[in-house]
């Protein structure tokens, strides 16, 4: 793959790395929901998010079968319809799969504006699964969400390339 100028060949992503940010994201969301106010409809999916992360950089180890079943602990969490979570986790991790070559080329901020759809459709599936089982309507609050969630990405691509930027063995001799 040809590079574009000025960008830093990465070092290859650990998984235990890899597993231990959707893990922590797995957490965070739980912490979430059990807090003072419960889940509040314009939150941040903080799982969504670093599921797109890793399917976008390492389609290979994270796909839509990890995220159909972070899907499911997060609906057994929540006591969510069973599979709400699922399916929107699973078309999220598929289309960001699908544009993770053409997103690559983009630089950060650009790709931010590239995952609001993403994050967009993610939340209309949840809300149309929940309103379809007769769910309440959570409230126009609910189109806050992904617009957080893209103005989070930056943040989330800076710190989770922070282990592949660093240098594995640096001296004078090798300016990588």
């Amino acid at each position: 793959m040809i590079m574009r100028p000025g960008h830093q060949l990465l070092l290859p992503a650990n998984p235990m790395f890899i597993w231990g940010t959707l893990l922590a994201a797995l957490g965070l969301n739980m912490l979430q929901n059990i807090g003072l106010l419960g889940r509040a409809a314009w939150m941040a999916d903080f799982l969504a998010l670093v599921l797109v992360f890793w399917s976008i950089h390492q389609p290979q180890r994270i796909g839509i079968g990890v995220a159909f079943v972070f899907g499911i602990f997060i609906d057994v969490h929540q006591g969510a319809m069973l599979g709400q979570h699922a399916l929107s986790y699973t078309v999220l991790s598929f289309l960001a799969i699908a544009i993770h070559r053409r997103l690559l080329w983009f630089s950060v901020p650009s790709q931010a504006f590239q995952v609001l759809p993403l994050f967009a459709a993610s939340h209309a599936i949840e809300l149309s699964v929940r309103m379809m089982a007769g769910g309440a309507f959570p409230g126009y609050l609910l189109l806050l969400s992904p617009v957080i969630e893209s103005l989070l990405w930056p943040v989330v691509s800076v710190i989770l390339l922070m282990p592949q930027r660093r240098t594995p063995n640096p001296d004078a001799h090798r300016p990588l």
